[in-house]
């Protein structure tokens, strides 16, 4: 499944309504209720972006992004931050979006960061 979309949340309602959104629009979507999920299905999937929400428990996903820049397999792929505090300090990322976002706002990020062939 190169090239899907994973999407890193720890309530399931919003994951699956990221995912109804993206299949939608013909995406392949992975979802992960952590960061230590999400990286195995990063490993696994191949993402072309990272859709990463940050106050998870276990693996929160300042964690995730200092693993996943770390790992020369995984550092490269974009992660677009959805959050509530927004532009979060100490989180590199391609994006950031503040929940609750726009539809629209998501749809335009992905289209922006993630190199789907």
């Amino acid at each position: 499944m190169a090239g899907c979309i994973l999407v890193v949340d720890d309530e399931r309602d919003i994951r699956d309504a990221i995912a109804e959104l993206l299949e939608g629009e013909g995406y392949a979507v992975e979802g992960a209720g952590d960061g230590a999920e999400a990286l195995d299905k990063a490993r696994s999937c191949h993402p072309a972006v990272v859709l990463l929400d940050l106050m998870m428990p276990g693996m929160n996903g300042w964690e995730f992004r200092a693993r996943q820049r770390g790992d020369p397999e995984l550092a490269a792929i974009p992660v677009i931050v959805l959050s509530a505090l927004g532009r979060a300090p100490g989180v590199d990322a391609a994006g950031f979006l503040q929940k609750p976002f726009e539809c629209d706002d998501l749809l335009s990020a992905v289209r922006r960061h993630a190199h789907v062939a």
